[in-house]
C-alpha cells in the first residue's frame, strides 16, 4: 500500500514537472533562420551589424518574431562551395534557410548546367531535413551573352517550380546598379542597400514562413 502511494506521488510529480517545466523549455526556445550564401549574405565590405542577416534580425524583433538569425555567408562562395558545406550549415538546425547562391558562378562563367546541378543538390539536402527554403533569385551580368543570360535568369524560377520553393525573384531588386545603394565596387550593397533588401525584398517573402 505504501509503495502504491509512492508510485502515485511520483507520477503526480512527473505530471507537474512536465506541465510546468517542459513547456518553458520548449516554447522559450528560439527558432533558427540560417542565411546561406556568398558575399551578399556575408556583408562584404561592411561591419557585421550592417549585413542583411543582422538587419533582418532587427526587423524580426521589431515585428515581434522570436528567431535567431545565423549568418552563413562566405565571400567568394560558388554553388560548388555551397554544396561542399551545406551539411555543416544544416548543423545549425534551422527551421528556415534563406538560400542565396549563384552570383559568383555567373561572374566566373560557370556552365549553367553545373550551377543548376549544384543548386539542386543543395536544395535536396536541405529539404531532406524538412527545412523550409526561401530561394533567392539572381541575375547574370548583362555582358555574358544573350544565351547565358537567359539560361541563368530562368534557372531560379525553374528550380523553384521543380522543388516547390518560395522564390524571391531577384535578391538585389531595387538596389543593383544604383551607386548610392552600393559600396565603392558598385557590386555589393551598402547599409542603405541592405535596408531595402531586408524590408522590401526578403521580409515580405519570408513572412509567410514565420510563426
Amino acid at each position: 500500500m505504501v509503495r502504491i502511494k509512492q508510485i502515485i506521488v511520483f507520477k503526480l510529480f512527473l505530471v507537474f514537472f512536465f506541465v510546468l517545466i517542459f513547456p518553458l523549455n520548449v516554447f522559450s526556445k528560439t527558432n533558427v533562420i540560417t542565411c546561406f550564401g556568398d558575399s551578399l549574405t556575408a556583408g562584404y565590405g561592411l561591419e557585421i551589424k550592417e549585413s542583411y542577416p543582422s538587419l533582418l534580425q532587427e526587423k524580426l524583433k521589431k515585428e515581434g518574431f522570436n528567431y535567431n538569425i545565423i549568418n552563413s555567408g562566405i565571400s567568394g562562395d560558388t554553388t560548388a562551395g555551397g554544396l561542399s558545406r551545406v551539411d555543416w550549415v544544416l548543423k545549425t538546425n534551422p527551421e528556415i534557410v534563406i538560400l542565396e547562391l549563384g552570383a559568383n558562378d555567373a561572374m566566373r562563367g560557370v556552365p549553367i548546367e553545373e550551377t543548376k546541378k549544384n543548386l539542386s543538390k543543395i536544395i535536396e539536402k536541405i529539404k531532406a531535413k524538412n527545412v523550409k527554403i526561401l530561394f533567392c533569385g539572381m541575375k547574370a551580368p548583362r555582358n555574358l551573352g544573350k544565351t547565358y543570360i537567359k539560361s541563368f535568369d530562368e534557372m531560379y524560377p525553374e528550380l523553384s517550380k521543380k522543388y516547390s520553393l518560395k522564390l524571391l525573384p531577384f535578391f538585389l531588386e531595387g538596389v543593383a546598379l544604383k551607386k548610392e545603394l552600393n559600396t565603392s565596387d558598385g557590386v555589393h550593397p551598402n547599409k542603405k542597400g541592405y535596408d531595402i533588401i531586408v524590408n522590401n525584398n526578403v521580409f515580405p517573402y519570408l513572412k509567410s514562413f514565420l510563426k
